[in-house]
């Protein structure tokens, strides 16, 4: 699988400043992130992305995006929810070093080869023409768009009539007990061991910063109406430590 080269735009917006900053960090814990990603949820990780990719139901011959890629956990479930289906993936991801790790493992895989497709890109600019993806999935990547609501009108704008558009992202649990206990684990105890064995303990602040800040449930379901998606829901994960969403074009 060959992967695009690397490229250093410049940088003259806050947007493009931004995106350049989340590119670094992610190329700088590339290696570790799995290994964390395990750690810090306790394997819970790999259950979301399963409910997401359940939620998505692949069907034979379709055609999807995953965004924000990373090492690629999401579009090989989509393959083991519906293997042997002619289905197609395109993964994008600004990380070249996160793409690089996801080749790896895309190539150690079992799924036939040429089925998953790396490019590195923004979702503030997909490079794809309108209306040619039956489906799109974001795993905790919309907290990292340097525009969200560009992001978003992206996403409804590469989508097939009725594709759907599954994101899973971070929220905030709603029972005050376990709030407490979250806020304590991801301002403290997160960013502690997540610096520690990644070596960039700025991306593990990074982490519940932008959690903190994100636009969750009623909110985040105003963002895609106005990016033009139809038939949005919503559903915790986990005492509402995750949220899933679902949209229509």
């Amino acid at each position: 699988m060959t992967l695009p080269q690397s490229h250093k735009p410049v940088e003259n917006s806050p947007e493009e400043k931004k995106a350049g900053e989340i590119r670094r960090m992610f190329d700088s814990i590339a290696r570790r992130y799995d290994l964390l990603n395990r750690l810090l949820s306790a394997g819970m990780d790999i259950r979301w992305r399963r409910d997401m990719v359940r939620l998505l139901a692949p069907r034979d011959g379709e055609r999807f995006l995953d965004i924000a890629i990373g090492t690629g956990d999401v579009a090989l479930d989509i393959f083991r929810w519906n293997p042997g289906k002619n289905i197609t993936v395109l993964g994008v991801d600004p990380s070249l070093e996160m793409l690089r790790l996801a080749a790896k493992k895309i190539e150690k895989s079992s799924v036939p080869a040429g089925s998953i497709a790396l490019a590195q890109g923004t979702a503030e600019a997909l490079p794809f023409p309108d209306a040619c993806f039956d489906g799109i999935t974001v795993a905790f990547g919309v907290r990292n768009f340097s525009s969200p609501a560009k992001g978003l009108r992206e996403m409804f704008r590469v989508l097939k009539p009725g594709g759907r558009a599954v994101v899973l992202e971070f929220s905030h649990p709603r029972l005050n007990p376990l709030k407490w206990f979250y806020q304590l684990y991801f301002k403290n105890v997160l960013p502690l061991v997540g610096g520690w064995i990644s070596g960039n303990p700025e991306a593990y602040r990074y982490l519940p910063d932008s959690v903190g800040a994100f636009p969750v449930r009623e909110e985040f379901k105003q963002l895609l109406l106005q990016a033009g998606f139809g038939n949005i829901e919503y559903r915790d994960r986990t005492f509402g430590i995750v949220t899933l969403y679902s949209a229509i074009k």
